[in-house]
């Protein structure tokens, strides 16, 4: 059985941490560098790094932070946010990063999928998706969520998967810092149609729907934010509730003695 994965994400404005609700209403949640740090010592199975306005302002994500962020920790690191071609992936990937994130770019060059995969392998692209239910379906967003595109989430996400991507990153931007759980139809709908793995965002509120996004949703990680930058929920709480149900999660030694 393959083991489930607790993600921290580090969402970066300005070369702070921050969160916010559906998308907006930010406010600052710590230096990143040592929330990264923090996280790496807690448990924490991977980071993700997002820099959640670069596309909108038309800025490169921020490299120097990634390098920084990539020295303190030892678990695998993926980084997001206005990466628009091969180049600027290999330089995000040379600053230390496992894997990219890919989210308005690909929808404007979805070609930019297999481009990457080519070069650098699918494990290491991850395509990044903001759903919103519009009426009886969810609609993909790009540029941080505020614009929607037309197409439909599933179909987009299925088709990132032939291009070439090798991981799903899917938020439910309806369910975005509200902590009232995770969208399990949306996730359940995803994983019995696509082959690789599915990271479940926006919605985490509780340890139980943590567990919901694995067991019922059928998710292979669970990101969250806010939960563990205002410690919430600590890991290894998180960790041990879920392998209490079942669930199969990474334990530190202590946890198993």
């Amino acid at each position: 059985m393959l083991t489930k994965r607790i993600i921290p994400c580090l969402d970066i404005k300005d070369g702070r941490t921050v969160k916010g609700v559906n998308f907006v209403g930010l406010r600052d949640a710590g230096d990143p560098v040592e929330l990264a740090q923090r996280y790496t010592s807690e448990g924490a199975d991977e980071l993700v790094f997002l820099d959640i306005t670069a596309t909108k302002e038309k800025r490169k994500t921020l490299v120097e932070l990634v390098t920084k962020i990539a020295a303190e920790i030892n678990i695998p690191f993926t980084v997001g946010g206005g990466i628009k071609s091969v180049d600027e992936i290999e330089a995000i990937l040379k600053a230390g990063a496992d894997k990219v994130s890919l989210n308005s770019a690909i929808v404007r060059d979805p070609d930019l999928i297999t481009r990457a995969s080519d070069a650098f392998g699918s494990q290491a692209i991850v395509a990044a998706v903001d759903a919103k239910q519009v009426d009886d379906h969810w609609e993909v967003f790009v540029k941080g969520g505020s614009e929607p595109t037309g197409l439909d989430a599933i179909e987009w996400i299925l088709e990132t998967e032939k291009l070439g991507a090798g991981e799903i990153l899917l938020t439910s931007m309806d369910r975005d810092g509200t902590k009232s759980g995770f969208d399990l139809e949306l996730l359940k709908l995803v994983n019995e149609q696509v082959t690789i793995p599915v990271i479940a965002s926006g919605g985490a509120g509780t340890k139980q729907h943590c567990c919901d996004a694995v067991s019922i949703g059928k998710a292979d990680a669970v990101l969250a934010a806010s939960i563990f930058h205002f410690r919430e929920i600590e890991i290894e709480d998180l960790k041990l509730t879920m392998h209490n149900e079942g669930i199969c999660v990474r334990l530190s030694p202590k946890l198993i003695e």
